[in-house]
């Protein structure tokens, strides 16, 4: 995860000398938000039960935007008893890249909630506006959970458009409740929480009393509340996971469903979206078909999401799909391979579902042991020959620039099967370090030029699939070298003309024919 250190403010250390060290902490005068780096991040950390950080760059429009309120904000919490810290690091800055990594920064800006002096790490979840960002700040830094002594901290508490998790306990004490509010502080950031001694105040659950301790989770879909009686942490996270989740999540825009959206695509799960015209003719029967399946596979480490195609153009941009395949089923196993069955019928659902989940058991070398060759040919059979979806640009036309274009479909002709040592970037066209770096690639790309062996090509990330199981990028760019004869290294060295250079001539090889190369695909 990424955290960057800077210097402290001169008017903190006045303030709160007992936090400061004088000999290292700086800052201009009226500065409220503190400048951390790496070289006092983890002391001025560890001295706050509270504290909240942003990862900026200073060259970022959104950073740029939210400073002027980060600022206000930090100001107005600065006069709370006790005060709330709010700080800041530059996650462009190289010397505070082991930070930025070690807080998992891999956009900007992003702000994090660190608790117990770095024990606890959450994201923060709230507004950017100045008065949005003290008033969520007073709550995270207030009891995780409340409790719920009247009908009317009940209504005042829980909304009917979100999503509320309950503790009801015959005492506020005891291994359960302990364990309830361990669950409460972790999730904060996620849900809202409460507790009660009388199940009766809450809007839902029938109003009867509970004989002993339970977890009631409100919420605004599907069986609208659910109870839940396992005290064991694991169990309380798995229970909160699973029933906080809609059968079928809606993406629209209606900006109630956005934080479910949120959490499907953040769930590391597998993944099978709908996506669909709402004005469409056969829409009701689409939308019927789609939750009669996802029912179907409730609890078997499935989402299910349905998309109207006009709020959806943010994941069609991302995983290459067409306007003209809607109505289109998509899948995104746990694995990140992908399945499509553009223009389909509502009829058809579930049956492509099916052949998927057949090829998922086809792909399990485990349970081949226990079946029968006459069953493992009819599944080869009902699979369909179901083959996974590649996003890939067009292989381009013309490719005479000194650094190459490779696309998905040409990455195993251009690089594994090409004879040649080539050095591949791995880029992002929005990334400040890779346009940087562009320069220098074309220096080592000309430096090369006559140099048949080898080949300088890049890759655009945001627009092509990679193999990820080749290759791992923490971030961008990252640079990957095959030698003539397969041998695949990372580079890791400075990002210099000399530098590169050097380390491709160190690690090349005599160019060998396509057919005889090692091919990592």
């Amino acid at each position: 995860m990424d955290s960057d250190s800077k210097l402290w403010a001169t008017l903190f250390c006045m303030l709160m000398p007992f936090m400061c060290n004088a000999a290292f902490v700086s800052a201009e005068e009226g500065e409220h938000v503190l400048t951390l780096d790496h070289s006092n991040f983890t002391d001025i950390v560890s001295k706050h039960n509270f504290i909240v950080v942003e990862f900026y760059a200073p060259w970022c429009s959104h950073c740029i935007n939210l400073a002027p309120e980060y600022e206000k904000a930090a100001s107005i919490l600065s006069g709370h008893d006790p005060p709330v810290i709010l700080a800041k690091v530059d996650a462009s800055d190289e010397a505070n890249r082991e930070l930025a990594d070690k807080f998992e920064i891999n956009g900007i800006p992003i702000l994090k909630i660190v608790r117990n002096g770095g024990k606890n790490i959450q994201e923060y979840k709230g507004p950017r506006k100045a008065d949005g960002i003290v008033a969520y700040l007073e709550e995270q830094n207030s009891p995780a959970s409340a409790e719920i002594k009247s009908v009317e901290d009940a209504a005042n508490l829980i909304g009917e458009d979100n999503i509320f998790i309950v503790g009801i306990f015959p005492e506020l004490s005891g291994e359960e409740f302990d364990n309830f509010t361990a669950l409460a502080e972790k999730l904060r950031s996620d849900y809202d929480f409460g507790h009660t001694l009388d199940a009766k105040l809450l809007p839902r659950g029938g109003g009867s009393s509970v004989d002993r301790p339970t977890v009631r989770l409100l919420k605004p879909f599907d069986e609208l509340f659910v109870d839940f009686q396992d005290f064991h942490v694991d169990a309380l996270e798995k229970f909160v996971e699973e029933a906080s989740t809609p059968i079928v999540t809606l993406f629209n825009k209606d900006p109630s469903n956005h934080p479910f959206v949120m959490k499907f695509f953040n769930n590391p799960k597998a993944k099978v979206m709908l996506f669909l015209n709402f004005n469409s003719e056969h829409v009701d029967s689409f939308k019927s078909k789609f939750h009669d399946v996802a029912l179907l596979y409730k609890g078997k480490g499935i989402g299910f999401l349905l998309g109207e195609i006009e709020a959806s153009q943010g994941p069609f941009e991302y995983f290459g799909l067409k306007d003209d395949d809607v109505p289109l089923l998509f899948i995104l196993n746990n694995d990140n391979q992908k399945y499509l069955k553009p223009n389909l019928e509502p009829d058809q659902i579930a049956p492509w579902l099916k052949q998927y989940m057949v090829k998922l058991l086809l792909m399990l070398p485990l349970i081949l042991i226990h079946i029968s060759d006459a069953l493992f040919f009819k599944l080869q059979n009902a699979d369909g020959n179901l083959k996974p979806f590649t996003k890939s640009e067009p292989i381009p036309e013309t490719n005479n620039e000194p650094v190459k274009v490779v696309v998905t479909e040409s990455l195993h002709d251009m690089v594994f099967n090409s004879g040649k040592n080539v050095l591949l970037e791995f880029y992002a066209p929005w990334c400040e370090h890779c346009k940087k770096l562009a320069p220098i690639l074309e220096e080592v790309a000309v430096s090369f030029k006559n140099d048949s062996d080898v080949l300088i090509a890049k890759l655009d990330v945001t627009a092509n699939d990679i193999p990820s199981d080749t290759f791992e990028l923490p971030g961008y760019p990252t640079l990957y070298f095959k030698s003539a004869s397969g041998n695949l290294l990372k580079y890791d060295g400075n990002r210099t003309t000399e530098d590169i250079s050097g380390f491709i001539q160190k690690n090349r090889d005599k160019t060998v024919k396509p057919d005889t190369v090692n091919d990592e695909l």
